[in-house]
This record gives structure tokens, C-alpha cells and sequence, in this order.
């Protein structure tokens, strides 16, 4: 049986616990995560602080100053292996940032409690309404860290992990994100058909944590958050 949702607020010592991935979540479990405060999250490699995006009170993040890696911010919350995750996002070119920035922002999940691993979604905002084709059919990603990186998966297989849809920089973007065992589909604003299909996770299935995560020079904001279980 389902349990009902419930708030997680962002404070406290067993909370922080939770957040660097100690507790295993219950089978149908949910909770929700407001992102209207920053304590808690686990930051890596990221600076979190709390803004108004759009009118909606939200965590930004961007890199560390200097920082050249993965950075993310793991979200209060049980470790999980198959489930789903809702959250509202918006992404852009951070100001300085070179012609290469999209605006990258996404969801990590199994993310394990070393930092050394995990699966993730992203959108590249910039693309999804550029005046050339290639760049749009770029407009969402899938990688894995740290063996399998878009451009490896681009180079190897192109096409096959990335995938087309219709964005705007800085809007407010709903992103789900539907994983069990090796397969794992990409909604976005509330599509019924996903964007993005991965049937091949490279990871093996693993409880591992959930995380905002950015790609270099980008500004994101991220807010109602929602993670649900797979049942048993």
C-alpha cells in the first residue's frame, strides 16, 4: 500500500543524514522536497542560495568558482533504486560564459554516497527552439558518470541517447523522470509520451541518492521537487 507524501523541511541534523544517502525508502513510498530553503542539500562542486525565478521562490545553483567537473546538489531524502521523479526547473547560460553553454540542467539519481557514480537527465534550454535542426535534436541528454559522458555516447551511438523538445531559457520546465532495473524515460511538461527512452542504464540498478544537477556555465533553478518509489 501507498503511503502518503509527506513535506520533508530542510533542517536538522537527521535530515542532513538522510541527504548524504543512509536511508533506504520504503517500497511506494513519496516525499516531497519545496526547494524554498537550501540547508540540507549536499552540495558538489556547486553553490546553492535561495532566489525568486519568475515569480516562484526557488534554490539556484551554479559551480563553484574555478570548479571543472560534475556539479550537483543531492536533495534531503532517502536512497532509492527504481521510482519516479518530478521537479520544476529552468536553466540558462550563466553571465561570462563561453559560446558552448546551453543552459544545462537536470536531474542525477542513484547517486551513490562516494560521489563516484551516477545516472542522469538533462536540458539543454538554449537548443530547443534554435535555428538549426542538429542543435534541436540535442535538446535533451542522458549520460552516465563517469564512464559514459555525452560525448562518448554521442560518438559511439548518435541519436540514441538524446532527443528533441520544445524549450525557452530561464522558463519554468516540468521534468519527470521514470526509472526501474535498466530503463528509464524522460517526460517534459507534462507530455504523455516521453521524450527520451533509455532502455540500457549502464549503471547496475542501485539505491543511490537524487541530485539538482547543472553542466558548466549554467545558471539553474529548481523547485517542487517530488520523488516516489517503485512499489515492491
Amino acid at each position: 500500500m501507498n503511503q502518503p507524501a509527506r513535506a520533508i523541511v530542510s533542517s536538522g541534523a537527521a535530515l542532513i543524514a538522510s541527504a548524504l544517502v543512509v536511508v533506504h525508502a520504503a517500497p511506494g513510498e513519496s516525499w516531497q522536497v519545496a526547494l524554498t530553503s537550501a540547508t540540507g542539500l549536499v552540495l558538489h562542486g556547486a553553490h546553492a542560495s535561495v532566489v525568486t525565478h519568475n515569480g516562484q521562490r526557488a534554490v539556484r545553483l551554479v559551480e563553484e568558482s574555478g570548479y571543472n567537473g560534475e556539479a550537483y546538489a543531492i536533495v534531503p531524502g532517502p536512497a532509492l533504486q527504481d521510482g519516479a521523479i518530478e521537479v520544476e526547473v529552468a536553466g540558462r547560460p550563466a553571465e561570462g560564459a563561453n559560446d558552448a553553454a546551453r543552459g544545462f540542467v537536470g536531474i542525477a539519481f542513484r547517486v551513490r554516497s562516494d560521489h563516484s557514480a551516477f545516472e542522469c537527465f538533462y536540458l539543454r534550454p538554449t537548443n530547443g527552439r534554435a535555428d538549426d535542426q542538429l542543435r534541436r535534436n540535442h535538446s535533451t541528454q542522458y549520460l552516465s558518470h563517469p564512464d559514459f559522458p555525452w560525448q562518448r555516447l554521442r560518438q559511439e551511438t548518435p541519436g540514441v541517447y538524446e532527443s528533441y523538445v520544445d524549450l525557452v531559457p530561464s522558463e519554468w520546465t516540468h521534468v519527470r523522470i521514470d526509472f526501474r532495473d535498466r530503463r528509464a524515460t524522460l517526460y517534459v511538461n507534462r507530455a504523455p509520451q516521453p521524450i527520451l527512452i533509455v532502455k540500457d542504464l549502464k549503471l547496475a540498478p542501485a539505491s543511490g541518492g537524487v541530485a539538482l544537477w547543472i553542466g558548466a556555465g549554467t545558471e539553474a533553478f529548481f523547485r517542487d521537487l517530488r520523488v516516489t518509489t517503485s512499489g515492491s
